[in-house]
């Protein structure tokens, strides 16, 4: 009667570091084998309770890791990342500038012209306001408008930039934005002469281009991939009082409006026609204010407050600003 070998193995694991359900063994001719399941994954100090193995226990090298092999494991170099300033010379002498470099001057050239346009709007209406005082308030569109009008139009390229990927901006939510302005400008402020004389125009331009100049600033320092903390921070935190206001201001502004366009009837098609279709322009004013400009509001501030934590982070605030 052959002999049959039961040798008994304590394993140096126990109930915690094993789970049965993805344990198991497995009867060969030559041998058995042995699949012990983790049941968290973590490293074994050693695989049985003595230091010393039965010579008969062999393992799976082939299946083997060990934590000193990956730590000592030798990572992939990349030139690219390894000199990078090396690289860009090597590439800018042998095939010119790279076409990330056309995208990175391109961006910092709109980012620079955009800034000069709003520090010029904010130069002539505080140059007026100071000389004139409360009275220049009326004035503030003939004077700046056109400018407003070309930046304006100018700023629909970063709509263009995210559906290109040479921003990482959302496609929608800066269409939404650009949108939005445009709407106020050319239709509620361009469109009706009687309302560019409010002093709420005076108000808009003024919130509207402290923002950008604190905006195309941080594009640029981060195109050229410098940091400066407090430009960061005021980018971040002066949308919390100006967007509520900017708001404001564009629904006082359609508010005001909807009584002149009762009158004028501008924008407002009446049947018959011949599409037969009807649209009162008014009527829609009222719908947007009850409707859309809240939670247009309130949707873009969450999103903005989430960027905010997210680059700002709340520990950081306090350590650095409080």
């Amino acid at each position: 009667m052959a002999d049959i070998l039961t040798p008994f193995v304590y394993w140096a694991q126990t109930e915690h570091q094993i789970t049965l359900k993805e344990s198991n063994y497995k009867v060969t001719a030559r041998q058995v084998d042995f699949i012990l399941g983790k049941k968290c994954p973590a490293w074994w100090p050693r695989l049985t309770s003595q230091p010393q193995k039965p010579s008969w226990l062999k393992i799976d090298f082939d299946k083997w890791t060990s934590e000193d092999l990956d730590d000592n494991e030798e990572e992939k170099r990349d030139v690219c990342s390894d000199y990078p300033d090396m690289y860009d010379k090597l590439h800018k002498e042998e095939f010119g500038y790279r076409k990330e470099d056309f995208k990175k001057v391109y961006l910092i050239i709109y980012n620079l012209c955009q800034f000069v346009g709003f520090i010029y709007i904010l130069t002539v209406i505080g140059i007026m306001y100071s000389r004139d005082g409360p009275a220049s308030m009326k004035e503030t569109y003939i004077a700046v408008g056109n400018a407003m009008k070309f930046i304006q139009l100018i700023q629909f390229l970063e709509v263009m930039h995210a559906l290109f990927n040479y921003t990482k901006s959302s496609t929608l939510v800066t269409f939404i934005q650009v949108g939005g302005r445009a709407f106020i400008l050319f239709t509620m402020i361009e469109a009706e002469p009687r309302m560019q004389t409010k002093p709420v125009i005076f108000y808009l331009f003024l919130i509207w281009s402290t923002v950008e100049i604190v905006r195309y600033p941080y594009y640029i320092t981060q195109l050229l991939k410098i940091e400066i903390s407090f430009l960061k921070w005021l980018r971040y935190t002066i949308w919390m009082p100006l967007y509520p206001l900017g708001f404001l201001c564009e629904g006082i502004i359609i508010l005001r409006n909807i009584p002149y366009f009762e009158e004028t009837q501008k924008f407002t098609i009446s049947l018959p026609n011949s599409w037969n279709f009807a649209f009162h322009f008014p009527s829609f004013l009222k719908i947007y204010l009850l409707i859309f400009c809240l939670p247009f509001m309130y949707m873009l501030m969450s999103r903005m407050n989430q960027i905010r934590y997210k680059k700002l982070g709340k520990s950081k605030l306090k350590k650095k600003y409080l």
